[in-house]
Parts: C-alpha cells; structure tokens; sequence
C-alpha cells in the first residue's frame, strides 16, 4: 500500500473531500444550527482548532522530511500525527468549555475528539481510512441536526471510499471500516451531550 496508482478523479476527490473540508464544513453547520449567524463564529473556532491547526500540524512535518505527503500515508507517521491533532482538539474543547460554547457545537468538537482517538485505538494495529472516517462522521453528525435528508450525504463518502482505494492508499475493508467507525462514534457522542 502508498504510493498509489494516479487516477486524476481518484486524486481530486481524495484532495477536494479531505477531513480538513468536511471539519469546517461540518463545523460551520453546526454553528449556524446552533445559533444562526453567532453560531457561525463557534463554528469558525471549532474549524481552526480541529481543521486548520491540524492540517498546519501535518504541513509542518512534511516541510521537515517526517512524513511524505498531506494525506500521511505510513501507519507509523500517523501514530505521530494523530495525538498531534487530539491535542488540538482537546484545546478546542477545552476553549468551548471556558467560554461557554453553545451545547450543540461543543456536542460536535466532543464528538470529533472521540472519532480522532477511535482512529489512534485502531491505526496503533491496523491503517484504517481517515478520510472516510472523517467524511461519514460528519454526514451523521449532520444528519442529526438538520434531518434525516442530508444522509444523503453518504453518496459522497462512498466517492471518497472509492478514491482511497483507486489510489491504492487503502483496502476496500480499510475504507469500510473507516465509515463505520465514524458513524459509531461521532453520532452517539453527539446524541449523549446534546
């Protein structure tokens, strides 16, 4: 696995509906559910601490040789990314915490922290997909907040799936395993705080 066969849709679909997009999507959404335009700015926080902050993380060690590409490839990098990025989660839930965040959006970064540490559980043994992990939490989470309509949603993380595998970055079983550990963790995460 790595280093995959180039399919140029392949590659924009894994590019264009990497976790960091659906992090900020996903997050602005639920902001603006929580409390409209207010919860926008909630929203925008919660997109820096777990999307961008992330994603500068990851930048940072491919600028200094420690892993290959944005999309971390190597298990073994990404047993040094992902507390990384817990630790910015972390720090974002703590923020919503002290500052009083709206219960729905502080629902969602709680949520997001438990996917990112299932996803650590499991990549310690075994290269589960992030991408689809990542892109099915986030239709279910969503979901429960706008309705059972934008399940439809999984049309796309089923794209994603298809990408990661056409680009040999994953098994079929990797990817499938990714969307249902999003699922099962981020939706009742989400469900029990709000």
């Amino acid at each position: 696995m790595g280093g995959g066969t180039e399919h140029p849709l392949a590659r924009r679909i894994t590019d264009g509906l990497e976790p960091r997009a659906w992090i900020v999507a996903v997050a602005l959404l639920t902001g603006w559910h929580a409390e409209g335009a207010a919860g926008v700015g909630w929203g925008a926080f919660a997109a820096f601490f777990c999307g961008v902050v992330p994603m500068l993380w990851i930048r940072w060690g491919q600028r200094h040789g420690h892993w290959g590409d944005r999309h971390v490839r190597r298990r073994e990098d990404r047993l040094i990314v992902l507390p990384g990025v817990i630790v910015s989660v972390a720090v974002c839930v703590a923020g919503f915490v002290l500052l009083g965040a709206p219960r729905e959006v502080t629902a969602l970064v709680v949520a997001m922290l438990a996917t990112v540490m299932a996803i650590l559980a499991v990549t310690t043994r075994w290269k589960i997909s992030v991408h689809t992990a990542v892109s099915s939490g986030a239709v279910v989470l969503l979901g429960l907040s706008y309705g059972p309509w934008v399940l439809a949603g999984y049309v796309l993380v089923a794209l994603v799936g298809w990408s990661r595998v056409r680009l040999r970055d994953h098994t079929p079983a990797q990817a499938t395993a990714g969307t249902a550990l999003g699922a099962a963790v981020a939706g009742p995460v989400f469900l029990g705080l709000v």
